[in-house]
């Protein structure tokens, strides 16, 4: 009962949501809309829109929380708020519609860029935009649901493993100094963007770097090299050579 009268609040707050001025379209992704939520996870609504969003318009909904002016979370993430309504924490991304078409046509096109994000290890690609319609419940308004496309399959894939081999001579280079968190940091990197590359080929989409390793198969052989990587120059270049055989690079 507890967990049907929140999930009714969330959708009257979705109504509050699509009302809000611009806003022409509102998702539920995360968890809650892949049906692997516990009952405190978070829920995640995206705000898509035309023209422009007031960051005033968000805090007029009167909940408890940060609320910031798009563009102050970069180019692909925007920007949004994190709320806390009725005890359950809400996090809000604006989605400018005309950026998101653009990504996608590109990505259907095979081409994407990859921009530096707080939370990212390898970065996120601006594919990630079509996959939150690919993979979002809509909750009010139409958008598009596209399938990962074929063109970004074949391109995709060459491209990650090429950052995975760059990241890993990189990492080898810095482990003959014994640069601990340098190394152990491009290592991890590697493993990310060569499960990316796995996904690519796959045809799924990766909207996050949570669990990416596992969800390629990479994880076992990945993150046992992570768990104890040494920290002396030798254990640190064995480390590095094991990656690259377990990531086949």
């Amino acid at each position: 009962m507890a967990g049907a009268r929140k999930t009714g609040v969330m959708r009257k707050l979705a109504e509050r949501l699509r009302d809000l001025p611009g806003v022409v379209a509102v998702t539920l992704g995360g968890s809650r809309a892949a049906a692997t939520a516990r009952e405190e996870s978070d829920w995640d609504f995206g705000l898509y829109y035309r023209d422009r969003i007031s960051a005033e318009d968000v805090r007029a909904l009167g909940f408890e929380g940060q609320v910031v002016e798009p563009g102050d979370w970069g180019r692909l993430v925007n920007g949004g708020a994190s709320l806390t309504v009725d005890g359950q924490r809400v996090d809000l991304l604006y989605r400018e519609l005309d950026a998101v078409e653009h990504w996608l046509a590109e990505a259907e096109a095979g081409r994407y860029e990859i921009d530096q994000v707080e939370g990212y290890v390898a970065g996120m690609a601006t594919y990630v935009l079509a996959g939150e319609l690919a993979l979002a419940e809509v909750l009010a308004g139409e958008l598009p649901r596209p399938a990962f496309p074929e063109p970004l399959r074949g391109s995709a894939p060459p491209r990650w493993r090429a950052s995975a081999a760059f990241s890993l001579g990189v990492a080898e280079a810095i482990a003959e100094r014994g640069d601990v968190a340098t190394c152990v940091g491009l290592l991890a990197k590697a493993a990310i963007e060569a499960a990316q590359a796995a996904l690519a080929e796959r045809g799924e989409w990766a909207l996050n770097e949570k669990g990416i390793a596992r969800s390629a198969g990479l994880g076992r052989r990945a993150e046992s090299i992570l768990a104890a990587p040494g920290d002396r120059a030798f254990e640190l270049g064995r480390s590095v050579e094991l990656m690259r055989v377990a990531l086949e690079l």
